[in-house]
């Protein structure tokens, strides 16, 4: 798993590629609390380049997005792909999540919202 950030438009753009399993989701998971704890609120994730992921992902997904939800933040995802897409679909994620096509997209959702 690879883990970049950069900022956009303002905001903090994260793109996680390679696999989110039980293996590498504490890191990415210590990686996004670590933004927050610096005191990131909006984070836009990039999901471009995520092959698979898997449960443990997803509970990953869901701590950070509760620490941000605490510290008033949002988390919105961005170029879900295959297997990701699906799986953000069975999972019930897509209902709870803002997803958008393009990074863009999601840093001008964001920029609406403030």
């Amino acid at each position: 798993m690879k883990f970049d950030t950069k900022k956009e438009k303002g905001f903090t753009v994260v793109s996680i590629t390679g696999k989110m399993d039980a293996l590498t989701t504490p890191e990415a998971e210590s990686k996004l609390t670590g933004l927050i704890e610096a005191g990131e609120r909006d984070l836009v994730v990039d999901l471009e380049g995520l092959d698979y992921i898997s449960s443990a992902g997803l509970r990953g997904i869901l701590a950070t997005a509760k620490r941000l939800k605490a510290e008033r933040g949002d988390i919105v995802f961005a170029n879900l792909q295959g297997h990701v897409t699906e799986v953000f679909k069975i999972s019930g994620f897509h209902s709870l999540f803002k997803i958008f096509d393009s990074v863009d997209a999601a840093v001008n959702e964001l920029r609406r919202t403030e």
